[in-house]
């Protein structure tokens, strides 16, 4: 589905007054990865480590310095981290789901497509006809999910969607993705710094540390044996919160 050979992405660092530039930031260092379709494919690691970075590039709204990104489909989504602020506070749901296929020009059985959709992510028909501002987290980041699914995409990219809510909340959304990618064989990278999250959802994991990969396989094997003394230390600090299905 995705394939990505030695992408590299720097940003100037500048400081002082004048904003003089001091170095770079090796955002992303060289990093090759498959993702193969179907599968949910996880990008863990620290703040600032450059996953969202490289989830960025994947989709194309950031060009790599150098590198390449080869993708197997167009179709692609993405659910932001923030439900607060990925939907606009002055848009009824209806919308905000309509938007994107009213670009594409797909007009035609909106309502219905809408309606299943809702039913989908579990909210009640009467959603459409509301602002954001009258929904929880949990409900708005249904909403978000639901802005991505309506386009029929095949490759999702999750950056943090689970991070601002509270943990039974998490379980929710993660179950409703779960749900989501069996209906529609959808392929997700799911980007995360928690670990115990990503150990729920993934099929495979890559662990990066300062825009490189530092490990790569399947998650039960990197979770049981880790090979990177990295991913042996982010291991010793998470609780098992969430049951493997």
């Amino acid at each position: 589905m995705i394939k990505c050979e030695e992408i590299k992405k720097y940003f100037p660092l500048r400081r002082g007054i004048l904003k003089e530039k001091a170095g770079v930031v090796r955002a992303v260092d060289g990093v090759s990865l498959e993702i193969t379709g179907g599968e949910t494919f996880a990008l863990v690691g620290e703040s600032g480590c450059g996953k969202t970075t490289l989830g960025k590039i994947i989709l194309g709204i950031l060009k790599p310095d150098s590198g390449v990104v080869e993708r197997a489909t167009e179709r692609l989504q993405v659910i932001f981290q923030d439900p607060y602020n990925s939907l606009d506070p002055r848009m009824r749901v209806r919308n905000i789901l309509a938007e994107g296929l009213i670009l594409k020009g797909e007009r035609a059985g909106l309502k219905d497509r809408m309606a299943h959709v809702l039913d989908l992510v579990r909210l009640p028909a009467d959603s459409l006809d509301k602002y954001p501002h009258q929904f929880s987290g949990g409900e708005r980041q249904r909403i978000a999910i639901a802005r991505a699914v309506l386009t029929e995409p095949e490759f999702i990219v999750c950056d943090e969607p689970v991070s601002n809510l509270d943990v039974t909340i998490q379980l929710e959304i993660l179950k409703l993705l779960k749900n989501i990618q069996r209906e529609f064989s959808i392929t997700y990278l799911f980007i995360s710094h928690d670990l115990r999250v990503v150990k729920f959802i993934s099929d495979r994991v890559a662990v990066m540390y300062e825009g490189r990969i530092l490990e790569e396989g399947p998650t039960a094997k990197v979770y049981s044996s880790p090979a990177s003394p990295y991913t042996k230390l982010l291991l010793s600090s998470i609780l098992n919160l969430y049951p493997k299905e």
